[in-house]
């Protein structure tokens, strides 16, 4: 959860997660839909397909390996993740390489890297394992994270307040505000989707994108993407998704059914579209069948196992 998510953003969702699937069991044992479902509003939904794929294969290997060179081999488990997990959770002696790590060093070190590039990247590891070299690398990891999330910040860094003071290069060169060099943007993409809302005895059918950017290989409604040159004159609501701009118009009934479409319960949309975009796409339809969707998507949410619970412990408050 926290790949690209601030910590103050994810601890809600993580309590709410672990509570659900408490056990690597429990999670191994979940749909895959239910697991997207637990995670809606974090985004990113790569992460929790890929969170479920390996549970799945560290409930079959009987539980986790502690070298982050046998995580990297698990779905989701990148250089930072495999790294993180190894040397917070299993103390293996490496260094840990997130943004806050970056900056401390580039700036610590008066290191001009262009940290996005993979060779420099591998320069900035071999420093950051260096940090960790004949310390408890669980204290030091956390200290250097830690330390660029709360006094070298981004913007306006409270330097005088910061253990390494005396030391730091940058402070010494007046050139904090210069480092880490930025990241160049990547160059926004502007979309236009067509999604097709067919609905049949309380069904709603639902298509494998394969053909759009955004969103791609998971569950989405159907209908037709294609890259613009600009905005278009005439759409029914904008939505971003990482650099794309997507554009929809919302149509009803569908022009051709594939072999692998589905149609699912539409109380059960979430479990396979949390993503926004689609609610958005249902609220536009035309003909006033967005409310008539809201309505049962509403009274399945409030009807749900986690509704319940909660109506009850409102009910009976601890004292």
């Amino acid at each position: 959860m926290l790949q690209q998510t601030t910590t103050t953003a994810v601890i809600p969702f993580f309590e709410r997660f672990v509570e659900r699937f408490p056990t690597l069991a429990s999670l191994a044992a979940a749909k895959v839909e239910a697991v997207v479902a637990a995670w809606a509003g974090l985004g990113y939904y790569s992460r929790a397909r890929n969170l479920h794929k390996s549970a799945l294969a560290l409930h079959a290997h009987g539980g986790f390996p502690r070298s982050h060179v046998e995580l990297s081999q698990l779905p989701g488990f990148g250089p930072y993740t495999s790294r993180s997990v190894a040397s917070l959770a299993f103390g293996e002696n490496v260094g840990v390489v997130d943004g806050n790590v970056i900056r401390v060093l580039a700036r610590f070190e008066g290191r001009d890297w262009e940290w996005w590039k993979p060779k420099i990247r591998d320069q900035v590891q071999v420093r950051a394992d260096a940090w960790v070299s004949g310390v408890l690398s669980q204290d030091m990891n956390q200290a250097l994270m830690e330390l660029g999330r709360t006094i070298c910040m981004p913007k306006s860094p409270a330097c005088p307040l910061c253990p390494l003071r005396l030391s730091c290069l940058s402070l010494k060169q007046d050139a904090v505000a210069l480092r880490p060099l930025p990241k160049p943007r990547r160059a926004r993409e502007t979309w236009a989707w067509e999604p097709e809302l067919a609905l049949k005895g309380g069904k709603i059918l639902i298509r494998r994108n394969s053909q759009a950017p955004f969103l791609r290989g998971q569950w989405l409604l159907p209908g037709p993407a294609r890259p613009l040159k600009k905005k278009p004159a005439r759409f029914d609501y904008r939505h971003s998704i990482t650099h794309h701009d997507i554009f929809v118009t919302v149509s009803l009934g569908v022009r051709t059914i594939q072999s692998d479409d589905k149609w699912i319960p539409l109380d059960e949309l979430r479990h396979y579209i949390p993503a926004s975009l689609v609610e958005k796409a249902l609220a536009h339809a035309p003909g006033g069948i967005g409310a008539a969707t809201r309505d049962v998507q509403t009274s399945a949410a409030a009807h749900s196992p986690v509704a319940r619970k909660h109506r009850r412990r409102s009910a009976n408050p601890r004292r």
